[in-house]
């Protein structure tokens, strides 16, 4: 049992750790943009093992111990489903933690203490894993892992790896699966960085991003571009395995044609594996690729078939990891940067200094409560580490204790000079001027044209980029009604003609009478969804009543204050989040001159007699063909309440796909539950 966890601890935190990983998940194997280092990452994931090795009756239906890599979404390229499951490798950090590995084996396997094992230990290159099937000796389809079930048909860009032969020489099974990565070499990557900045194009952060980046195209020629590689380190479907023993397999693979580790070896006890997963740390650095760490593995394939799997993780493998490198340099310089939702994150700009074979000048600092931690001033001399193959982070301030004054972080925005503010129990400082900051005003323009807000057909993500750069979006939202004025000017701009021009100025001109509420969202003020701005309008009918009141209550006028937070899902975070609002001048003025070019009519909520009327229904699962916040809005207009969780007074359930401890406690409570079909039904049965 962990320490000082309650049950309810455990639980929130392993959903707070579900959502963060599947994030992280995503950024890395579907997005190929990391934030966050490996050393990071495998601490959210042992964090996760630990209570739930505590709290077995918790483990969570999206549990990442039950998932491996990313489900492959929306993708330009096709969807291949593995034969044999492609599975991932649990992690040892530490030499105790691979006695432990061997120990368990003899222990599942009902061996003496003394008994022999063979192990393999190889480099653990860092790269993206990738399946090829041999059929006769030919190559007929190569796939990414994906989320280990399904993964991305890459067929015609492997084509363009010189490392992986099309067919296979030799004796070799009818049906042969080969497993292995697909990296890039650091001077490679080096040389393409190089290319791409002169070429205007997205710079990598790593190999292994690149690498990724580069397989993973539509357009098999921008793979031919660049120099990938590859090596094999395993298997998935055969029709014959022709050695009894992983290493003489991999050897056998090799003589197929395959390039395999060239530090592959065979180990017979716990010292030989630590030694050389100590000489290969030793040589790291000097390597032309990048690895991470060493992979032990069972030698005899009868013992692996015996040991079998535990949840993602083949129980007779591991993955030892190699510790975060370090360097001693000097923090130059702080810089603030402004994020596209308006958070201020320190980066720390240094001397620079090679860590692990890579030349570092830049440090995220995360916020001003990690540099007061720190107790980091420019000039401090720091000790960084490569954690990852992200950007690196600082371990220790070797100067701290000189007496210098203390770094001030800024309580202005540094782009558009509003107010940074953190929210009560927050760490993150964040800009208040979201609809004149530059730093946010591409992603606020998204957000407020987007469906859920005023739904401006034709006013996409290309076209707001192609306006600001025209700048005729300074002035935020407000511009958006003004766009007729340059009606002349962008006639006949690449891919604009006269009627798309009259298409666009229409459609905007359709909103000059928008719903308060979706126009209150579409705002983009924090905490203030589409749910909580319909709640908010639902009350004050008026935007100018809503701006009056939610002034009054960041003035501490107590009859405000009480009529805000009388309204059920309007908290203290939404009541500062408007009072920061229309605190900041700029807002204001944004606010009064959007006004000037659109009239919302009184806001009423009207509803439509239906079977669910009166009745409080909850919405559970992934909803398919709409969003949440839909269904909550079609919910209240058939003259039901949405509510957020079961209770006794739930009469409906609407469950989609991962619905989990919603519909165990509706079958406690007798509610009835219906799927998202049924529900659909319900709405258009009044023409919804």
């Amino acid at each position: 049992m962990i320490p000082s966890v309650s049950e309810a601890e455990a639980a929130n935190e392993l959903m707070r750790l579900a959502k963060a990983i599947a994030r992280h998940n995503r950024l890395y194997h579907a997005e190929d943009a990391p934030e966050i280092s490996d050393a990071e990452y495998d601490a959210l994931v042992r964090r996760n093992a630990e209570l739930e090795a505590a709290f077995p009756h918790l483990v969570r239906a999206d549990s990442p111990s039950r998932g491996v890599g990313h489900e492959v979404a929306a993708s330009p390229l096709s969807k291949v489903r593995h034969e044999v499951r492609m599975m991932s490798l649990d992690n040892a950090f530490s030499d105790a933690e691979v006695e432990e590995f061997v120990a368990r084996i003899r222990r599942f396997l009902a061996l003496p203490g003394d008994a022999p094992i063979a192990f393999t230990a190889e480099d653990k290159i860092d790269g993206l894993s990738c399946s090829l099937r041999y059929e006769g000796g030919v190559l007929v389809r190569a796939a990414t892992r994906g989320d280990g079930e399904v993964g991305e048909d890459v067929t015609a860009n492997v084509a363009h790896i010189p490392d992986i032969p099309q067919k296979l020489r030799g004796q070799v099974p009818a049906v042969f699966e080969v497993r292995g990565e697909v990296y890039m070499a650091k001077d490679d990557f080096a040389a393409l960085n190089v290319a791409q900045h002169e070429a205007g194009g997205k710079i990598f952060a790593t190999p292994r991003n690149a690498a990724a980046g580069s397989l993973r195209q539509k357009d098999a020629g921008i793979t031919a571009q660049r120099r990938l590689r590859f090596w094999a380190h395993g298997w998935g479907a055969t029709s014959d395995l022709p050695e009894p023993g992983q290493f003489a397999m991999v050897k056998r693979m090799e003589s197929w044609g395959l390039p395999v580790s060239p530090d592959l070896v065979l180990c017979r006890s716990v010292a030989e594996m630590l030694g050389h997963y100590r000489d290969i740390g030793r040589r790291r650095a000097s390597l032309p690729y990048d690895i991470d760490g060493v992979v032990y593995k069972v030698d005899d394939l009868a013992l692996q078939r015996r040991l079998g799997a535990v949840g993602k993780a083949p129980r007779w493998a591991l993955a030892h990891k190699f510790p975060a490198e370090q360097a001693e340099t000097t923090l130059e310089k702080i810089d603030i940067q402004v994020g596209r939702t308006g958070k201020l994150t320190p980066v720390g700009r240094l001397s620079p200094v090679l860590v692990g074979g890579v030349t570092v000048v830049n440090v995220t600092l995360h916020n001003r409560d990690e540099i007061a931690r720190l107790g980091l001033r420019e000039g401090d001399r720091i000790v960084v580490q490569r954690a990852g193959d992200v950007i690196p982070q600082v371990v220790e301030n070797l100067t701290r204790d000189e007496r210098r004054p203390a770094f001030e972080f800024p309580g202005h925005c540094p782009v558009c000079g509003s107010e940074a503010v953190a929210e009560e129990g927050e760490v993150d400082v964040r800009c208040t001027g979201g609809l004149v900051c530059k730093a946010q005003q591409f992603e606020r323009l998204r957000h407020f044209v987007s469906r859920g807000a005023l739904d401006i057909e034709g006013l996409g993500e290309k076209t707001i980029a192609e306006f600001m750069e025209l700048g005729w979006l300074d002035k935020g939202p407000p511009d958006i009604f003004r766009l007729k004025l340059h009606r002349s000017d962008l006639i006949g701009r690449d891919g604009w003609q006269e009627r798309s021009v009259d298409n666009l100025l229409a459609a905007i001109e359709s909103k000059r009478s928008p719903d308060a509420a979706r126009l209150l969202f579409g705002l983009g003020i924090r905490h203030v969804g589409a749910v909580t701005a319909r709640d908010l309008m639902k009350r004050f009918h008026e935007l100018p009543v809503l701006r009056s009141t939610a002034q009054d209550a960041a003035r501490g006028d107590p009859a405000a204050l009480g009529e805000l937070t009388s309204i059920e899902g309007v908290g203290p975070a939404v009541v500062e989040a408007l009072g920061d609002f229309f605190h900041e001048e700029h807002n204001r003025a944004v606010w009064d001159d959007l006004l000037q070019e659109v009239a919302p009519p009184r806001y009423e909520v009207q509803t439509l007699e239906s079977a669910v009327s009166g009745k409080t229904v909850v919405f559970t699962g992934k909803l398919e063909t709409i969003s949440r916040d839909e269904a909550k809005a079609q919910a209240e207009r058939l003259g039901a309440k949405a509510a957020g969780s079961v209770s006794a007074k739930t009469d409906l359930i609407v469950a989609g796909p991962g619905a989990g401890s919603k519909l165990k406690k509706a079958a406690e409570l007798g509610i009835e539950v219906i799927d998202e079909a049924a529900w659909a039904e319900i709405v258009a049965s009044v023409g919804q």
